[in-house]
């Protein structure tokens, strides 16, 4: 039996798509919307549905961003590969494989957010002939400014605190103080599951704009909710498989809980930044792709009444010892609210 791993699947089927042996036709892409269309009638099912769209994922959003690289959509293959390394337990083959040209499509993004723009071509001299005796190396300008351009550095650390929690789930982003920020551009194909009467993941960080699809894979119906406005919302009472959207456009911490479950809870973070990281459960966190400059860096943590936050000074090797610590001390609230906001009881036997 062949071990089909991801990068197996990606060279199997191409970055164009499938195409049929001996066929003449051109590559088919095959999508990058989820879920897949696999029937869930059993636990085991949800197992299989749950395996295959990992590597369903894995694979566009790798393959994606080779496709965006090739057409020099850098901003789009950065995305796409800054999202494909965030994913828990990532082999490290396709890590190893996409960071040589994850590294070289930063460079090339930085001040050119979103499209592929080109160098344009320097202007022939009109006055002053002599001053131009000799061709001018134009290949040198170039490399002059992408050398300008690949100082993204990365701002390391770790965080302390959390109360019983942990420092684990804790949001960080970065608010430039002295300069322009970077256009954000919201990553695709998130997703917050309802598995075991759990959330997840127990928090999700997304920048303003994120789509964020929430999904039943419990074979008991679910109902998603959240009060916290003005990102509320009501997803209603969806079975096994279903699937609702929500786009978050405001910023701040948007506790997500169910109307059916009581003990259910999690949090999606939208942050108002491109640079921002969760951090681990050890605490530690990295946030890649920064320019040198004043910074002001913000911590927030579900267990904390208050949003950390203190200025750091980005150089030309980035920063990698930022000690940030969160609090401990938010009490929880007098009672589970449900999707009306009015005191329930909690559920019984279910």
């Amino acid at each position: 039996m062949v071990k089909l791993t991801a990068i197996g699947l990606a060279a199997a089927i191409g970055l164009g798509g499938i195409r049929p042996a001996n066929s003449a036709e051109p590559p088919k892409w095959l999508g990058d919307d989820l879920p897949l269309p696999l029937p869930v009638k059993t636990p085991q099912d949800i197992g299989f549905k749950s395996a295959a769209e990992r590597q369903y994922l894995i694979f566009n959003l790798m393959a994606g961003g080779k496709l965006a690289y090739q057409r020099g959509d850098w901003a789009l293959a950065v995305d796409k590969w800054e999202t494909l390394l965030r994913i828990p337990a990532l082999d490290p083959l396709i890590e190893k494989a996409v960071t040589p040209f994850l590294v070289d499509a930063r460079a090339k993004a930085a001040g050119h957010p979103g499209t592929h723009v080109e160098t344009p071509p320097e202007p022939e001299p009109v006055a002053q002939p002599e001053k131009w005796a000799e061709p001018r190396p134009r290949a040198t300008a170039t490399v002059t400014r992408r050398a300008s351009s690949s100082s993204l550095v990365s701002v390391s650390g770790s965080v302390s605190g959390g109360g019983q929690i942990g420092p684990g789930g804790a949001v960080l982003w970065l608010k430039r103080l002295d300069g322009p920020m970077p256009h954000i551009v919201p990553p695709p194909n998130q997703v917050v599951t309802q598995r075991e009467k759990t959330f997840l993941p127990h928090v999700l960080a997304v920048p303003m704009g994120t789509t964020v699809q929430f999904r039943n894979d419990d074979r008991i119906y679910h109902n998603v909710f959240s009060i916290a406005k003005p990102n509320d919302f009501d997803a209603g009472i969806r079975a096994t498989g279903a699937t609702y959207t929500r786009t978050f456009n405001s910023p701040g911490a948007v506790e997500i809980l169910c109307n059916i479950h009581s003990t259910m809870n999690g949090y999606v973070f939208v942050v108002d930044s491109p640079l921002y990281a969760k951090a681990q459960a050890s605490g530690a966190f990295s946030i890649r792709g920064v320019a040198p400059g004043r910074y002001e860096l913000a911590a927030w943590h579900e267990a904390a009444s208050n949003i950390t936050r203190k200025t750091i000074v980005v150089g030309g090797e980035g920063v990698h010892d930022v000690s940030v610590t969160v609090g401990g001390d938010k009490r929880p609230g007098p009672f589970v609210p449900d999707k009306y906001g009015h005191k329930r009881q909690p559920q019984l036997g279910y």
